[in-house]
């Protein structure tokens, strides 16, 4: 009778590998449209909260994006230095850093919105199968948070 004690160390038997390699391999299809905007893909999606919300607190946006401010800061720096977003206090409560986009960061938006869609070609599921798929990620990040 073969020994099963470790069956569950086998890379085929973990979901968290291809989970991995499917983000992986996703931000490296991302990586030629944003290096035309000369973004990073976590930047990138800061900018879609942006984009959306014109402007949040360092925790909402930590929240949106599941980072942390260690991850953050260094990021929305280097977005501020491409004049993309501006940080300030909250006149309401100065406890809160208010990020919010500026209009170069505004316009950037017309350049990336092809991104999606170029992206969702390269991805072979039809569009009921990223619904799913979509449902079950989310079910799975919420229950990891």
């Amino acid at each position: 009778m073969p020994n099963n004690k470790y069956e569950s160390l086998k890379l085929e038997n973990q979901l968290c590998f291809p989970l991995y390699a499917c983000s992986k391999e996703v931000i490296r299809r991302y990586k030629p449209y944003l290096d035309k905007l000369d973004l990073t893909y976590t930047q990138y999606i800061a900018m879609m909260v942006l984009w959306e919300k014109k402007e949040v607190t360092v925790t909402e946006l930590g929240k949106c994006l599941y980072l942390d401010s260690g991850t953050l800061t260094p990021m929305l720096k280097k977005l501020e230095e491409k004049n993309y977003v501006v940080r300030n206090r909250s006149k309401v409560d100065e406890r809160n850093l208010l990020v919010s986009i500026t209009q170069e960061g505004e316009d950037l938006k017309e350049q990336a919105v092809q991104i999606p869609a170029s992206l969702g070609a390269c991805v072979d599921l039809e569009p009921q199968e990223a619904q799913q798929l979509y449902q079950l990620l989310y079910k799975l990040l919420d229950g990891l948070s």
